[in-house]
């Protein structure tokens, strides 16, 4: 998974105007790594995400985490590697 998607896209989750989420499972989905669902393929026989190689970690999770200062333990080791720059999130999205 990279860690190279700095905004969300316009059906991420964690944005406000996206209801119908509760705070529960966004922290759920945030709890870990948490693929955006436009950078993988569907499932033919079950309808599910397939992540890929070059899936891109969740901006939306990122900056939630990131808001509320509590980044998991691979986005930390990501940001030590060069992996991941909380810099380049886009902050100023709408994310819950």
């Amino acid at each position: 998974m990279k860690y190279t998607m700095t905004t969300p896209c316009d059906a991420c989750p964690f944005l406000a105007k996206n209801r119908g989420y509760t705070m529960k499972k966004l922290r759920g989905y945030a709890s870990g790594e948490f693929h955006c669902h436009k950078t993988g393929t569907t499932d033919e026989d079950d309808r599910r995400f397939v992540p890929t190689k070059d899936s891109l970690h969740c901006a939306g999770a990122l900056i939630f985490l990131e808001k509320r200062e509590a980044p998991h333990q691979m986005m930390r080791i990501c940001e030590r590697l060069g992996m991941y720059d909380p810099t380049k999130l886009n902050m100023n999205a709408e994310v819950r």
